[in-house]
Formats: structure tokens, C-alpha cells, sequence
């Protein structure tokens, strides 16, 4: 029997180390930074050495760098195109990109490339492919190496190149790293769709010849950044006056560039993916979804039908996080009450108002922008839709503070990443007595929000989480338009910045002037349609 376990864990401890080990390439152990010379001309030089290069002139320095050997830390590509595979085709085909996974790793990387951008892309609209532009570029600005960033702010024109669909790299190039040219394989598409096959390594080697000799008339310095695995390319090799070869062992001991570090903030994207799709992360997703479905019904059912006193103990049963800070000072002071109290939150997931109310445990009514149809019906506190017209809006919420407390989130969209958009200033108008909620809330694997997709399964994807949090913080009162102390004039605009402020402050957000429209723009490429269902 031992010997069978011996034999057993053997034959696993193999398999583990043949499909999740990195392979092995015995040619580029050969290839050594020490072996490198000059050849006609041009100089090779170990990558370290960039660093101490004198700042790049804007006119007189061409640099062109390869995205996945010289940009990205990760030595994988098969992550991103997990998330391309997922939030454009759908769970099926991201479950047959996994277990096409082991036969990635027999193939050679090219072969292994052209299966992945087969099964990501074969079928997909090229109309509504958004994942390179509103899901992918959070996901590479996290992998993005401080060196190589370092190397970018030198100066000169940059031209990004690399051997991926030019539409996976293309947006977050340019948007968030500012290079001035693109160069990526183009997939070919039939009648608005994608046939998932790349169009050859010559067109795009074509291009960035055009690209360096339109660029290159009048400019002293050519200079190439690449990994030594295809970093002699003819259009490197026969342009470049220097070129700077990244190794294995630079890359391990690269960091990743922090958020505060970004050349331009990421404050949008979508998708429902929270996590870096890496092999052993897509697998543990695939396993724990038949948990996760059947926790959510019951979160949902618990949430729905159950008083706070059984629902809450429940929910931290199974998980869930729910943290209130609450305000004295408001509770003591709520004596004379003739009208509902206005709670004005900002926005993380459709469950604000809820999670609000569970938190006071009293009821709530929440008035929304937009909800889907099977969001209204669902939620276990009565919810108001908003007209977008001011003078409707504001009769409905004066009748509604008439009835109860109300609830409003006058960003009028969600925003993930820490930052809050323009609050509406209806709100100001309304009420005397109102009182600003922070509100913040964490997942792990799954986002409880999206632009692009079904507004309905927002709050299934967010309960379906392992262990999702909410943190819930009551400010201090904040007077309205027609009741304020200091004897001024303020006009609505300023106590909707001044809430704005308060609550950004609390969260440690940065506010900002952006809108609703903004982000659907960016995003969806329309101006915040809902999807009903």
C-alpha cells in the first residue's frame, strides 16, 4: 500500500511539473548575455544597462520595444487571453480554453498562440468586441514593470510591437502609456465577425517597417528593447543602432508598478472577472461556481424573505461581511422627524441602498437611475425609477421623504476603482436633513457590476463571491439649500461638491468631474443603455 501511494504521488508530482512548470527551451540557455557581440554595426547590450542612459530627445530617438519579453512581467499570455476568451465568448468557451490548456503546453508557442486566438476569437463580433478597450488594459497596467516604465519616461517616440491581435494591446498602449505607434498581428474577420485565425507575421513586420521609415528620416537613434527568444528579427537587427536584450533572470527581479505610479489613472473598466485568470486561478473558478451558485440562492433567498435578525446572522454564516459604522451624534438628534431623512451614498454595486438598510436595519426607499426590470421585482425594499427629467424627479423624491427615509445615489452609475464621480445635485433641494454614507465593498472573484452586460445578474455575480465585503460608514448631517448656518449663499452645485468631498474623504477617494455618460461612453459606446431581461 505505501508503495502504491509513493507511486502514486509520483506519477502526480510529474504531471504537475510537466503542465504548470514553465518548459524549457535548451537553445536559449546558450544564448547568454555573454556570448551577444557586435555585428555590423550595431551593438547588443544586457537590458540593466538602460537605466543609466541619459533621458531620450523627443525628435532624435526612435524606441521600439517588444510588449511581451520588454513591457509585461508576466512570461504567460495564456491569462489574457483567459479574459478574452470569458467576457467575449462566455463561460463555454473559456471552460475549452482550459482544458485545452496541457495541450499548450506540448505544442510550441506559436502553434499554442494560434489555438488560443482560435478559440478566443472564432465567432466573435468585431462590432461589440470591447474587451481590449473597457476589461483588458486594468489587467496589463498591473503587470506593467517599474523598469520598463522607467526606460518609456526617458522620452523619444516609442513604437510598442508584439506578436498578439493588435486589438487586445492596442487601446491600453496608447491610452494609458501614451505610445505614439502600435504594432500588433491583425485577426482576420468575415462579415463582422472574427474567423479567429491571425493574418501572417509578415504584414505586421510590413507595417513596422513603414512605421520606422516614415519615423526614422532626421533621427540619430534607433534603439530596440526585446527578450533574446526572436530578438534578431530582421526589422530589429537591420534598423537599430543599439539594441537591449531583456533575460529570464531580469524579469524575475522586475516589480510591478503600483497604482500611484500609473502615467494616466484607471478609473473605468468592466468585466466580471476580479482576478488574474492565471491556470490554477481559472480552475479553482471552474470548481468552486457549483458552490457558488447554490451560496448565492441562498444568500438571495435569505436576503429576500428573512427579517434583519435572521438574514444578517445568516449572511455572516456563509461569509458575507457586513460592517457598519454608525453616528451617534445623528441618533441622538432624531427627535423632531416630520419628513423621511435623505441618505445620499456614493455608488460601488447595485446592493448599496440594500446593504444600507440592512445595516440600520429599518427599511428604506431607494430611488435609481436605471434598474432592470428583474432587479425591481427582486429587491426587498421598495425602489422608485428616476425620470432624468428635474422637475418630475424632484416631485417624486419630495413624495417619497413625505412617506420614509430615502436613499439616493446621485453619481448615477457604479464606480470600482477608488474614485467618485460627479454627484447630480437633485439631492440638494430636497431636504434639510441630510446625511452622506460612505460606502465601500471588496470581491474576490467576481464583479457585482458591468456596462456591457446584463444589468439583471449584477447581484448574483457579486453574492456568488467566496467572501464578499461591505463597509458601511454614516458621516455627519449635512444641511440642504434652505437651512444652513453660516448666513452665505451656496447654490446646489456646492453642497453636492461639498457631499462629494465628505464622503471622498472618509473612503480616501479622489473625486472627480466625470459622469455617467463618461463612462458608458468609454465603456459600452453608448450613453448608459440598460439591458433588460
Amino acid at each position: 500500500m505505501a508503495k502504491f501511494f509513493m507511486n502514486y504521488f509520483s506519477f502526480f508530482f510529474f504531471l504537475y511539473r510537466l503542465v504548470f512548470k514553465p518548459s524549457k527551451n535548451p537553445k536559449a540557455f546558450h544564448r547568454t548575455a555573454s556570448n551577444i557581440h557586435a555585428n555590423e554595426g550595431k551593438l547588443y547590450h544586457k537590458y540593466p544597462s538602460f537605466a543609466h542612459r541619459a533621458n531620450l530627445s523627443k525628435d532624435q530617438t526612435l524606441l521600439l520595444f517588444n510588449v511581451e519579453d520588454a513591457l509585461l512581467k508576466s512570461p504567460s499570455l495564456f491569462p489574457y487571453f483567459m479574459l478574452v476568451a470569458f467576457e467575449a465568448g462566455g463561460l463555454l468557451r473559456a471552460f475549452i480554453l482550459i482544458l485545452s490548456y496541457p495541450l499548450l503546453r506540448f505544442v510550441g508557442e506559436d502553434m499554442g498562440l494560434k489555438i488560443m486566438v482560435f478559440v478566443c476569437f472564432f465567432g466573435v463580433k468585431t462590432k461589440s468586441f470591447r474587451v481590449g478597450s473597457a476589461v483588458l488594459p486594468k489587467f496589463f497596467l498591473e503587470d506593467v514593470a517599474v523598469e520598463t516604465l522607467e526606460v518609456l519616461k526617458k522620452g523619444g517616440k516609442k513604437v510598442g510591437f508584439s506578436n498578439v491581435p493588435r486589438v487586445m494591446i492596442e487601446s491600453f498602449l496608447r491610452d494609458y502609456l501614451d505610445i505614439d505607434f502600435v504594432v500588433g498581428r491583425e485577426v482576420k474577420v468575415f462579415r463582422g465577425y472574427f474567423l479567429g485565425v491571425m493574418e501572417d507575421k509578415k504584414q505586421s513586420n510590413a507595417a513596422l517597417e513603414t512605421i520606422i521609415g516614415s519615423q526614422g528620416l532626421g533621427i540619430c537613434d534607433v534603439i530596440g528593447i526585446s527578450g533574446f527568444k526572436g530578438s534578431l528579427q530582421y526589422h530589429l537587427s537591420s534598423h537599430c543602432k543599439e539594441i537591449y536584450l531583456v533575460r529570464k533572470a531580469d524579469k524575475r527581479r522586475w516589480q510591478r508598478i503600483r497604482r500611484d505610479e500609473y502615467l494616466k489613472p484607471l478609473i473605468f473598466h468592466d468585466g466580471r472577472l476580479a482576478f488574474m485568470p492565471t491556470p490554477l486561478a481559472t480552475l479553482a473558478m471552474f470548481m468552486w461556481l457549483p458552490f457558488g451558485i447554490t451560496l448565492s440562492i441562498i444568500r438571495a433567498i435569505s436576503g429576500i424573505l428573512l427579517p434583519y435578525r435572521l438574514s444578517i446572522p445568516i449572511l455572516a454564516y456563509t461569509g458575507f461581511q457586513l460592517s457598519l459604522s454608525p453616528n451617534p451624534s445623528l441618533q441622538s438628534s432624531n427627535t423632531r422627524k416630520t419628513r423621511g431623512r435623505l441618505y445620499v451614498c456614493n455608488h460601488k454595486t447595485l446592493l448599496d441602498p440594500l446593504y444600507l438598510s440592512f445595516s440600520l436595519q429599518k427599511d428604506l426607499t431607494a430611488v435609481t437611475y436605471s434598474l432592470s426590470r428583474v432587479s425591481e421585482l427582486l429587491a426587498p425594499i421598495k425602489t422608485v425609477r428616476l425620470a432624468r427629467d428635474r422637475d418630475q424627479d424632484s416631485k417624486m423624491m419630495e413624495k417619497m421623504l413625505n412617506e420614509g427615509d430615502l436613499v439616493v445615489c446621485p453619481e448615477g452609475t457604479t464606480c470600482r476603482e477608488p474614485y467618485l464621480l460627479r454627484f447630480s445635485p437633485l439631492f440638494a433641494e430636497m431636504s434639510d436633513d441630510i446625511v452622506p454614507v460612505a460606502m465601500d465593498s471588496h470581491v474576490s472573484m467576481f464583479y457585482g457590476t458591468t456596462a456591457g452586460g446584463l444589468k439583471c445578474l449584477d447581484p448574483l455575480f457579486f453574492i456568488m463571491n467566496p467572501r464578499p465585503s461591505y463597509n458601511v460608514r454614516v458621516l455627519d448631517g449635512v444641511y440642504g439649500l434652505s437651512s444652513f448656518l453660516d448666513g452665505g449663499e451656496r447654490s446646489r452645485f456646492d453642497v453636492a461638491n461639498h457631499v462629494q468631498s465628505e464622503i471622498g474623504k472618509a473612503l480616501g477617494f479622489g473625486c472627480t468631474r466625470l459622469t455617467r455618460r463618461d463612462k458608458y461612453l468609454i465603456l459600452a459606446g453608448n450613453e448608459g443603455i440598460v439591458n433588460k431581461c
